[in-house]
């Protein structure tokens, strides 16, 4: 079932951008993909975060008239680049996402239009124009998507509400024999 689920959300990241670049133009910088790739790096899960980053790449490079593999390849760089990253320094919390994010969109970037110039394929737009809005438009959304999904879906999340309510459950149930907390029963 969580495979189906990472398989889906693997299809929005990759079809959303396509329909937001219709709506407007600088949504298309988005790369959700990447987004994900980073989110399974960041959790530990090596795996995933390779295997997630071929299949999105190869996919984004399938529907652009990109090199085909230079998104698989600059996604598995940067997949194993945070990774490496994350399992030598504790990154859970929004703030230390952030850098994190923006690395890896320049790492991506950067290893993407490398590769497309060193095989002679022309780029449509300038490096570094490409380059800051990759950046700016993947870490804002991104960190955006993280904390939604940190605060409300996660198992974490779960677990704090379900812990709130036995909170309230306790506060609300009496203490020892009927007595109020903090009321003595002798009134001497």
């Amino acid at each position: 079932m969580r495979q189906l689920k990472i398989a889906i959300v693997l299809l929005l990241a990759i079809a959303l951008p396509a329909a937001l670049r219709a709506v407007w133009q600088p949504l298309a910088y988005i790369d959700l993909a990447l987004v994900l790739v980073v989110y399974f790096a960041l959790q530990r899960q090596p795996l995933h975060a390779l295997f997630l980053g071929a299949l999105a790449g190869l996919a984004t490079d399938a529907l652009s008239r990109g090199l085909l593999g230079a998104g698989g390849f600059s996604k598995v760089l940067t997949a194993y680049a945070v990774y490496f990253v994350a399992s030598r320094v504790m990154l859970d919390t929004t703030v230390l996402r952030i850098p994190v994010l923006a690395a890896a969109a320049a790492i991506d970037n950067v290893v993407y239009v490398g590769m497309n110039r060193l095989l002679g394929q022309p780029s449509s737009i300038p490096f570094v124009k490409g380059l800051s809005f990759k950046i700016i438009a993947t870490t804002i959304a991104g960190t955006i998507l993280l904390s939604l999904y940190e605060s409300y879906l996660s198992d974490k999340a779960r677990q704090r509400r379900q812990f709130t309510v036995r909170r309230r459950v306790a506060r609300r149930s009496p203490g020892i024999l009927g007595r109020k907390r903090g009321r003595s029963t002798s009134q001497w």
